[in-house]
């Protein structure tokens, strides 16, 4: 047996000591779960910045109004976004943040390339689709992609999330605090757009784990739709190479992904797999959100909570998606 085999059977045995037990009231557990992973996640150590906006163009195009801005995260640090907005639509509107996973990143959520090669394939035009559906759309460059970090070779995450480790904070954590800001800053400067009840945040593999987490202690989200994000940790980040990025520091101790799954409750929540993922195997995903229905169930929560199933691997599934959303909505 090799280490690495050795330590998979650890994984595969392995029980999460913060599973919800049915007895709990269900809001005290939440809260001394998200104390938890906010600490596991080294959100304690992120810098609050003052607020800064910064507008660089705004234009229309055929179908939307587009506004390039970046805000301050962390000082010094900011965050590039386009927002785009339906033209004619009443405002305020019901708003998605869009997450890229491991791609050259933002502009491919505007159905945009940039690199000789690219190409916009796997529905991942989040921000474009948003908008045929009446909504506003955020495309957010998480760190260590695209212009915050990768390069036309594609993202640029082990330095940073080794390096991170060094200072008790994670990648994940990184980029849920960039979404937590991302929300202050379309309430305070986008409020006659945006409304503030129904910001969901959406994306696929390394956009969907960025979700996943960010709906578990984000509480002003009204919902998330994570792709192809969610299994075991045990049959998907632990039983495999994945990138760097993913991972977090004796998390497997407290949680599994149902749990974070069920942390989001009672938002709008929409799983997205695909039926032959090799990467967040499918048999996983059906557990977790079994798990995580638990406690939606035990809230009254029941058709706030959705698993839906693409035919194929490993990439988003816009049309299942949207339906099952907006069904809730």
């Amino acid at each position: 047996m090799t280490p690495y085999e050795y330590t998979k059977k650890l994984l595969a045995n392995r029980k999460p000591s913060m599973r919800w037990n049915g007895i709990v009231p269900i809001l005290e557990w939440q809260s001394l779960a998200r104390d938890r992973l906010s600490e596991l996640l080294g959100l304690d150590y992120m810098i609050t910045a003052e607020r800064d906006v910064v507008t660089e163009y705004d234009r229309e195009e055929p179908e939307f109004r587009e506004i390039r801005f970046r805000f301050q995260s962390e000082p010094g640090y900011y965050v590039p976004c386009h927002l785009l907005i339906p033209k004619n639509a009443a405002k305020p509107l019901p708003t998605v943040i869009a997450l890229q996973g491991h791609s050259m990143g933002m502009h491919i959520s505007l159905g945009r390339t940039k690199y000789p090669g690219e190409t916009v394939d796997g529905d991942r035009d989040f921000c474009v689709r948003a908008v045929r559906e009446g909504f506003a759309a955020i495309a957010l460059e998480q760190r260590d992609f695209g212009e915050c970090g990768g390069n036309g070779n594609g993202p640029q995450c082990f330095e940073p999330a080794m390096a991170d480790l060094l200072i008790g904070r994670t990648v994940i954590g990184e980029r849920v605090w960039d979404v937590m800001r991302c929300v202050d800053t379309l309430i305070s400067d986008f409020a006659d757009i945006v409304d503030r009840r129904s910001i969901y945040v959406m994306g696929n593999s390394g956009g969907g784990t960025t979700s996943v987490y960010a709906a578990a202690l984000e509480k002003r989200l009204a919902g998330a739709v994570p792709s192809c994000a969610v299994s075991t940790f045990a049959g998907s980040i632990g039983a495999m190479r994945h990138c760097a990025c993913n991972y977090v520091p004796g998390i497997l101790r407290y949680f599994d992904m149902g749990e974070l799954l069920a942390l989001a409750a009672p938002k709008k929540l929409v799983v997205v797999s695909g039926a032959l993922d090799p990467i967040f195997p499918l048999d996983g995903a059906k557990r977790m959100v079994a798990d995580a229905k638990r406690v939606y169930d035990a809230l009254g929560m029941s058709d706030s909570i959705a698993h839906v199933i693409g035919p194929e691997g490993h990439r988003f599934y816009a049309d299942i998606a949207w339906d099952a959303l907006k069904r809730m909505l």
